[in-house]
């Protein structure tokens, strides 16, 4: 069983601070889970362009309001607590963030969590 708290990731190297975000990064591939489970804190007014091209990544939101918009339709839904999307198709996306949005957030695979995003919006896979 493994037991872990927020509290044990803020402040250590699996809490990665950006100008547009939080990410506490609470469980990793070091788990040996095959999935790694992210609490995101995505600033207001921020707008981020992703695309997971080697991830897939399941948001469900539990505070804040925004929206995420898929670049390929430009189809937009609202992101508000109890919303969940999943990127299940590597979409490239946009994240709007009204208000500070807080997302939980599972990737599969499992992040190391030393990754950073690249000029595209993406991570690469662990070596």
């Amino acid at each position: 069983m493994i037991i872990k708290t927020l509290a044990d990731t803020l402040g250590t190297a699996d809490h990665l601070k950006g100008d547009a975000f939080e990410s506490r990064r609470i469980l990793l591939a070091r788990d040996g889970l095959g999935y790694s489970f992210h609490d995101t804190l995505i600033r207001a007014g921020s707008i981020q362009r992703l695309e997971y091209k080697n991830h897939i990544e399941a948001n469900y939101c539990i505070e804040g309001e925004g929206e995420v918009e898929e670049v390929a339709t430009g189809r937009t839904w609202s992101l508000r607590p109890g919303t969940m999307y999943v990127l299940d198709r590597h979409d490239a996306h946009v994240i709007r963030a009204g208000t500070d949005l807080r997302l939980l957030c599972v990737f599969t695979p499992a992040l190391t969590g030393t990754e950073t995003h690249d000029g595209g919006g993406s991570y690469d896979l662990p070596d």
